[in-house]
């Protein structure tokens, strides 16, 4: 493929284009994973070729479970990009950080079933570190960006991902606060996962819309008060990607760019070759030819 690019742009509930590009193209991405949720618009903002992809479709056709993140990330990989920046719609679970404001999470906490999250799979297995699953450097240009935006914004938090498409219950709301969660989403874990298997860095970006339904002073969660915020909020989160771009460093010095340099548990020669064909834009540098 010619054509390359430094960073990737995934677009959450409200994103599903990226305006200010200039030098636009579209390309469809075969993958080993399936369709990619939708094409990849590639294009410069800032002098930086960027690819931009809506998490959802254009449109909003797929549920959070429905997403193929694997083709998605895999997609991101075969365009060259060695950083995702991820735009991410949450509820807030706690009372500091109001709807509007912003927040860069640190951590995440699963609540998941049965998706995708690793590329690893038919003969192949590794076991990459995740202990600080968000790329420290990527998160921090991202709030000095979201800064400069004038917006408020909250540096470090842990996200809950659940399962959806439905809201939590009361029940559900409550337990994670009492856990320590702050926010509450339905993506971005499987991408951030995945984005250090392919030893990218990821951060993200979540735009608070509601205090999900464990507030008593607000009403219940609804796909109506969602939108509205998010349209409020989309703006600013633009604005916030066209000041980090020009900003991110092509050099890195950040452990997400060796993340596979020590997980690959299969002995070499237990490989299928399959396997190893359909992996190997994420593992031909650790893995001599056969």
């Amino acid at each position: 493929m010619n054509e390359k690019i430094q960073i990737g742009i995934i677009g959450g509930s409200g994103l599903y284009n990226m305006e200010g590009l200039s030098n636009v193209s579209t390309v469809t991405i075969d993958t080993p994973f399936g369709h990619s949720s939708d094409e990849y618009v590639i294009g410069s903002l800032g002098g930086v070729r960027v690819a931009f992809l809506p998490r959802h479709g254009r449109g909003h056709r797929f549920t959070p479970s429905e997403v193929n993140y694997r083709a998605n990330i895999y997609g991101f990989k075969r365009l060259g990009a060695s950083h995702i920046i991820s735009i991410t719609a949450v509820g807030s679970l706690r009372e500091d950080i109001q709807p509007l404001d912003m927040v860069i999470p640190d951590q995440f906490f699963d609540r998941t079933r049965g998706r995708k999250s690793t590329f690893f799979d038919n003969g192949l297995v590794a076991h990459i570190a995740f202990a600080q699953p968000i790329c420290p450097t990527l998160a921090s240009l991202l709030y000095e960006a979201a800064v400069e935006a004038g917006t408020t914004t909250h540096k470090d938090g842990t996200l809950v991902c659940i399962e959806g498409p439905a809201f939590s219950t009361r029940a559900e709301s409550n337990l994670y606060r009492r856990w320590g969660m702050d926010i509450i989403g339905m993506t971005s874990l499987q991408e951030a996962k995945l984005s250090r298997e392919a030893e990218m860095c990821y951060a993200a970006l979540a735009l608070v819309t509601d205090y999900d339904c464990w507030h008593a002073d607000e009403s219940e969660v609804s796909v109506e008060t969602v939108l509205q915020n998010l349209n409020k909020n989309i703006s600013h989160a633009k604005e916030i990607i066209q000041h980090i771009v020009p900003k991110i460093p092509e050099r890195r010095d950040c452990l997400c760019a060796r993340a596979l340099e020590n997980a690959i548990m299969t002995d070499l020669n237990a490989i299928p070759k399959k396997t190893r064909e359909k992996l190997g834009i994420l593992t031909n540098k650790y893995l001599p030819e056969s």
